[in-house]
C-alpha cells in the first residue's frame, strides 16, 4: 500500500521546479507535455529532454507514426487479455531482430522480465544460484535488488542488499562479481559453478563500456559450464544497434531481457531466447517439474504492442543508427573538449546514443572504481545544466533520441559551457 502524507501533497499546478526525489536532493522539473526533443513545465519552460522516460522514447514525444498507431488502437480497444495478430507481429520482428531469439514472452516492466529470465533459467538447469555484476542494475525484485549500489565493501562473492524486506535466504541465492574482471568471475564460477543456473549482467553496465575480452571469455565460460547467460538488454536492446548489444558486440547469450524502446513509451517488456528454454512456459508443459508459470493481465498491452510495432519501423529505416552514434559521439566529444579547460579530472563515458560525465581521476572498469568520484561537484555542475535547461537524472547516464537535432546538441554544449564556467575549478 502506497501511504501518503496531507502535510506534504503536491501543489496543484507545479511550477518550474518543484521537489522531486532524486540522489542529492535536487529540485527537478515536472514536465506537463512533450514534444520531439523536448519536455515543458507548467509555467512554459523548455527543457531538452535527455532523460526520455528513462529511456524508452527512443524517437523522441509525440513521435507522428507512434501516435498514429495508439489512436488507431484506442478505437479498436485497449485490453484483451488474449495476445492480438499485432502481437504475434512484434513478436516474429523481436526473433528476426535480435541473434539469440527464437521464441518471445511478453512481460510487462524491466523487472518482471528479469524476474522471469531467472526463473527460466532456474527451470532450465534446476540450479539455484544467480551471478551478478556488482553495480548492476536489473529491476527491484529479491534476486536481483543486491548489490546494486552498495554503500559498502563486501568480499565476494558475498552480496548486499539495496532494500528492505529481502528474506536473508536471498543472499545465500545470489553471488556477486566485480564487472568487467574476467579473472575473478572465472573464479567464482569454477568455485560455485555447478549451482549457478544463470549469470545475469548488463551488456553496458550503466557507463561503464565491457573490455574487449570481456564478453567472448564470459560467453565460453558459462558455456562450459552449463550456466545460462542472461543479457538485460533493457536498455541496450534496439539502442545500440537494432539487434541490441549482442549485435553490436558480437556476443550472443542465451537469453535476453528486452524492454523500454520495444514498447515505444508505453510499458512492455519480454523475454527472448531458444526454443528449448522459452517453451518451458508453453501451456503443453504445464504439470511438468519443469514448467515455468509466466502469466499477467496486461503482459502484451494492445496499446504498448501497436507503439512497439510503430517503433521498430522506424528504427528499420536506414541511417537511424548512423545517426544515433554520431550525436552520441558528438556530445561526448564535445563534454570532453569544454572540460578540459578546468581544473577537476574528469572522464566523459558512454556508448552509442548515451553520455555520462564523471569527475574522477582515473578510469572506471569496475563499479569499486567509481568510489571516489566527485559526487558533489557532478552534483553541482548536473543542477547548472538543469538550471540552464536539460532535462536529465541526476548522477545517472543520459540517452539521446532520433528526435535530437544538430541544433539540440549546439544548445547542450552551450548549456554545458556555461555550468562548466559556474561550477568548475579552473
Amino acid at each position: 500500500m502506497t501511504m501518503a502524507s496531507k502535510t506534504m501533497s503536491a501543489p496543484a499546478v507545479p511550477g518550474s521546479y518543484w521537489a522531486q526525489a532524486s540522489p542529492y536532493g535536487d529540485v527537478l522539473p515536472v514536465p506537463v507535455r512533450g514534444a520531439g526533443s523536448k519536455i515543458y513545465d507548467a509555467e512554459g519552460r523548455e527543457y531538452i529532454d535527455y532523460l526520455l522516460g528513462s529511456g524508452p522514447m527512443i524517437l523522441g514525444h509525440k513521435h507522428p507514426a507512434v501516435l498514429a498507431a495508439l489512436r488507431e488502437q484506442l478505437e479498436r480497444g485497449t485490453q484483451f487479455f488474449y495476445m492480438t495478430a499485432e502481437a504475434m507481429e512484434l513478436a516474429e520482428e523481436v526473433v528476426r531482430a535480435v541473434p539469440c531469439a527464437e521464441a518471445l514472452r511478453f512481460s510487462v516492466s524491466g523487472t518482471e522480465a528479469t524476474h522471469y529470465a531467472l526463473r527460466f533459467a532456474r527451470a532450465y538447469t534446476g540450479r539455484e544460484k544467480v551471478l551478478k555484476f556488482e553495480g548492476g542494475f536489473h529491476g527491484a525484485h529479491d534476486y536481483v535488488s543486491m548489490s546494486h549500489a552498495p554503500k559498502k565493501v563486501s568480499p565476494y562473492p558475498r552480496p548486499i542488499p539495496d532494500s528492505g524486506g529481502i528474506p536473508d535466504r536471498i543472499q545465500d541465492l545470489v553471488l556477486i562479481a566485480p564487472y568487467n574482471d574476467l579473472a575473478t568471475t572465472a573464479q567464482l564460477i569454477d568455485e560455485y559453478g555447478d549451482d549457478i543456473a544463470a549469470v545475469i549482467v548488463e551488456p553496458l553496465q550503466r557507463y561503464i563500456t565491457p573490455k574487449p575480452d570481456f564478453w567472448h571469455g564470459l560467453r565460453e565460460i558459462t558455456r562450459r559450464n552449463g550456466i545460462v547467460l542472461i543479457y538485460d538488454e533493457i536498455v541496450t536492446g534496439f539502442r545500440l544497434a537494432y539487434g541490441g548489444a549482442q549485435e553490436y558486440y558480437g556476443v550472443i547469450p542465451d537469453l535476453a531481457v528486452l524492454g523500454k524502446a520495444l514498447g515505444g513509451g508505453i510499458a512492455l517488456s519480454g523475454i527472448a531466447g531458444p526454443h528449448d528454454i522459452i517453451d518451458l512456459s508453453d501451456i503443453s508443459n504445464s504439470g511438468k517439474e519443469n514448467y515455468v508459470e509466466q502469466l499477467g493481465t496486461f503482459k502484451g498491452s494492445p496499446l504498448a504492442i501497436v507503439a512497439g510495432l510503430a517503433t521498430l519501423k522506424v528504427l528499420q529505416q536506414p541511417g537511424v543508427y548512423e545517426r544515433l552514434h554520431a550525436a552520441g559521439a558528438r556530445l561526448r566529444s564535445g563534454l570532453s573538449e569544454i572540460l578540459s579547460d578546468y581544473g577537476a579530472p574528469y572522464r566523459v563515458y558512454g556508448e552509442g546514443p548515451t553520455f555520462k560525465v564523471v569527475f574522477i581521476d582515473h578510469d572506471v572498469v569496475t563499479h569499486r572504481d567509481g568510489f571516489d568520484a566527485d559526487a558533489k561537484l557532478l552534483s553541482r555542475f548536473e543542477r547548472a545544466l538543469v538550471q540552464g535547461g536539460l532535462n536529465i537524472r541526476p548522477g545517472m547516464r543520459h540517452y539521446v533520441s532520433l528526435a535530437h537535432t544538430n541544433e539540440d546538441i549546439d544548445r547542450t554544449l552551450e548549456i554545458a559551457a556555461n555550468a562548466a564556467r559556474e561550477t568548475l575549478p579552473r
